[in-house]
């Protein structure tokens, strides 16, 4: 049995199978973020669970059983397989669990149940600061919460989103801000490993609880692209023109909630990546160097800084009052707010009419 195999589950249209077959897509596409991929004996239990033969905790059992048996037997035992196989098993079954409170104990509670016996700080904050060489970085590292602040900072953003009022939101803004929850919590990085699957089940589940119907295809088919696009949103390097931006992530749950239909590439969020369109632009704008009067990409234009200055001094001010006060067309204040936005150095948070705008980079 292959991962397509699953598809033709989910095309039978049976409830019961096609949310088994959902949960388990996801379970074993996750594992791409670390590189692991599970058995044919584990793709295997799991179509016998989803129609009916075993249940969940039977799949749990004969896995464990299986690998200790292969201790046993001084079997050579590739422990990123085990770990692959147990981990694919109980992200189903959290998927499969109606349960979930929105605070820091079950995110942490979660990352104990995957990696329970797997690694020995499970649902323990790591005591450690951390760096980690990132492909979509040229080899550059986020930089992480430190070690000491990661409690409070945790329960800071959780108590931040508690807050937060999702009414009278577009279905845009919606997605622009789940996106941000989603990159901020991933970069306090509260776990020594396993961090991005014990973030994608937490939100999969809170998203759930919040009433959005999710899809859950993107998580298993782009579970690198979604760990790449929060790289991408938690990484800076002003000297160099490269800025955090949550557009890459904007455009996985756009399709995850709104079945969207972006285009999801890795290579696109490579810091050294210059799309055919872009090279061929600068050329014709200016003879082969980056034209910067638009700021962002080549940094950020005076338009761009008189706008930030207006969002410090007023927060709540509008699109059309900064029109206004800098004595430029709407459109133009539209369409640099937009740039600012999409490179993750300011955020709107809440409504048009009642919201806010945030400074994320100063």
């Amino acid at each position: 049995m292959t991962m397509n195999d699953f598809e033709e589950y989910i095309r039978q249209g049976e409830p019961d199978r096609i949310e088994k077959a959902n949960n388990w897509k996801t379970a074993i596409g996750l594992q791409q973020v670390d590189g692991l991929k599970p058995s044919a004996y584990l793709i295997e239990l799991a179509k016998q669970n989803i129609e009916g033969d075993i249940t969940i905790a039977e799949v749990k059992k004969r896995i464990d059983a299986y690998y200790k048996v292969l201790a046993n037997r001084q079997t050579e035992i590739d422990d990123r397989t085990d770990e692959a196989d147990k981990v694919s098993t109980r992200i189903a079954e959290i998927l499969s669990e109606n349960t979930f409170s929105f605070t820091p104990m079950e995110y942490l509670s979660i990352h104990r149940r995957l990696f329970d016996g797997l690694y020995k700080f499970a649902g323990k904050i790591r005591d450690y600061n951390i760096a980690k060489s990132e492909w979509v970085l040229n080899g550059d590292t986020v930089i992480y919460a430190g070690a000491l602040n990661l409690r409070a900072t945790l329960e800071y953003d959780f108590e931040q989103e508690k807050k937060f009022d999702f009414k009278g939101l577009t279905k845009q803004q919606i997605v622009e801000h789940v996106a941000h929850f989603t990159a901020y919590l991933w970069q306090i990085h509260v776990f020594g490993e396993g961090n991005t699957r014990t973030t994608a089940v937490f939100i999969i589940k809170y998203l759930r609880r919040l009433g959005f119907e999710v899809n859950n295809d993107y998580f298993a088919q782009y579970s690198w692209y979604f760990r790449n696009a929060l790289v991408r949103a938690n990484f800076n390097d002003w000297k160099n023109n490269v800025y955090a931006t949550t557009k890459y992530l904007e455009r996985f749950f756009g399709n995850l909630l709104l079945d969207e239909k972006n285009t999801l590439k890795n290579r696109e969020m490579h810091i050294h990546f210059v799309s055919t369109e872009n090279l061929s632009n600068s050329k014709c704008n200016n003879g082969g160097v980056n034209n910067q009067s638009g700021g962002v990409n080549g940094g950020v234009n005076l338009l761009q800084k008189q706008i930030i200055s207006f969002m410090q001094q007023n927060p709540q001010i509008s699109v059309v009052e900064i029109a206004r006060q800098s004595n430029k067309p709407r459109r133009t204040i539209e369409n640099n707010v937009k740039k600012l936005k999409e490179h993750g150095i300011i955020s709107r948070i809440g409504s048009d009419k009642t919201g806010f705008w945030k400074i994320l980079i100063p």
